[in-house]
């Protein structure tokens, strides 16, 4: 998963002036970014709470409730990038916090 170039394109509702993308050097950047994103939001909701805990479930759940996020990755055999749907996310994600966890 190293050094493969990543844009994760997102839209937050469905206004489309919401569309966005995030641009990063690899999958496990991606998926740190994804993290970061979800866990700002908490932050924004919960301004008061020093410490903030969440599980995969709710992690899943916000990437649900986005309007659309997808991401494209770049394969250098085929020098194009490769389109992934929000279930490619949800498992990457998954995989990168299992991989933190130990």
């Amino acid at each position: 998963m190293a050094n493969k170039h990543t844009i994760v394109l997102l839209q937050t509702s469905q206004n489309r002036a919401t569309r966005t993308f995030m641009d990063y050097d690899s999958i496990s950047q991606a998926m740190d970014g994804i993290c970061g994103l979800y866990e700002r939001k908490l932050k924004e909701l919960n301004p008061a709470t020093r410490n903030i805990a969440y599980d995969i479930a709710d992690l899943y759940n916000f990437i649900d409730g986005l309007a659309d996020m997808s991401a494209l990755v770049y394969d250098h055999t085929i020098q194009a990038f490769l389109p992934y749907d929000r279930q490619w996310i949800k498992q990457k994600v998954f995989q990168h916090l299992k991989r933190l966890a130990h």
